[in-house]
């Protein structure tokens, strides 16, 4: 699938549900609105969008949230779409904050996913709480315990946040460091209405800048197919990864659409640009409208996004389209 901008679209990032059990300042409004259930793609629906997506090119899926691990039975979505491993698909993975990994760990092991991205902001319980307004820090760290010891590799996503936790930077990258972890600090983003995005945002040029006076940084080639840009701090020699959509965007090499739960494909991150898949999916059991509806979707995908901090790009909120 080649979008109109020559890029190769091989990455789909699936949100199979808007529901979470964290509510992070820079990603929900405190009381969020979710998604009547009769909305949602069935599972069933959803490995079937999926395996269209592989049929036509896409190589690496990513299922994402809300917090893809609260979806009742998720695991058997990713069975299924684990079959397709070797066949087409050549990674399956998620993004999880954690909190219920301790129970999927080694189930996620065992179909065949080999690695996944935990967001976790800081080490500090009181500052955790604040910051997911629900969460707890100890399950998240027992999750992570789980997964290493089921062998999957893990990347730890840290949103950076003013005046939050950019005085914990250094000890994160010691703890990674000590535990084998890779991290990847990323800017916020101006979706959805959040309170005091404008206060905490930082640049992550300035952030890199300061680190490289205290850590060796080293060019690294190191590439996932995400938007992230790494480095080896030689001093642990671990990855640092920056996804800065600000100070450095990552749109002209960008191969990724995002399928929400309900069947909404979006072609760009920041952009409303979308097509509905669902009434296609659903209006027969064969996939040919379906797949030119997808094309139509590739057809449409904008050259970037266009982010702004002091305005909203997109009313949706992250947990939507799952970051």
């Amino acid at each position: 699938m080649i979008d109109p901008f020559g890029r190769q679209v091989s990455y789909l990032r699936v949100s199979v549900t808007d529901r979470c059990d964290f509510r992070c300042v820079y990603c929900m409004a405190e009381d969020m609105s979710f998604l009547p259930k009769a909305e949602l793609l069935s599972l069933e629906e959803m490995e079937r969008l999926c395996t269209a997506f592989i049929r036509m090119g896409v190589t690496k899926l990513r299922l994402t949230g809300g917090e893809p691990l609260v979806r009742r039975n998720v695991m058997s979505l990713i069975e299924g779409l684990a079959q397709h491993l070797g066949d087409g698909l050549e990674e399956l993975t998620l993004t999880t904050n954690g909190s219920q990994l301790a129970k999927h760990a080694q189930a996620l092991a065992a179909v065949g996913v080999k690695r996944i991205n935990v967001s976790l902001d800081t080490l500090d319980e009181e500052k955790f709480a604040r910051v997911t307004r629900w969460g707890r820090l100890g399950p998240v760290l027992d999750g992570i315990a789980a997964a290493q010891a089921a062998g999957l590799a893990i990347k730890i996503n840290m949103v950076a946040l003013k005046g939050v936790n950019d005085d914990e930077f250094d000890s994160m990258l010691e703890w990674c460091g000590r535990e084998g972890l890779d991290l990847c600090l990323i800017e916020t983003m101006p979706m959805g209405e959040v309170t005091h995005r404008e206060e905490t945002h930082l640049r992550l040029a300035d952030v890199r800048a300061e680190l490289a006076e205290r850590w060796t940084l080293r060019h690294s080639d190191y590439v996932t197919g995400g938007p992230a840009r790494y480095v080896t701090v030689e001093e642990t020699g671990q990855r640092l990864g920056f996804i800065t959509p600000f100070s450095h965007n990552f749109c002209e090499s960008c191969n990724r659409v995002r399928l929400t739960c309900t069947g909404t494909l979006y072609m760009c991150l920041g952009q409303e640009d979308a097509v509905d898949l669902r009434k296609p999916l659903r209006a027969s059991m064969d996939d040919e409208a379906l797949e030119a509806a997808i094309r139509r979707g590739i057809a449409a995908k904008p050259k970037g996004h266009d982010f702004d901090i002091n305005r909203v790009a997109v009313p949706r909120h992250m947990s939507v389209t799952g970051g």
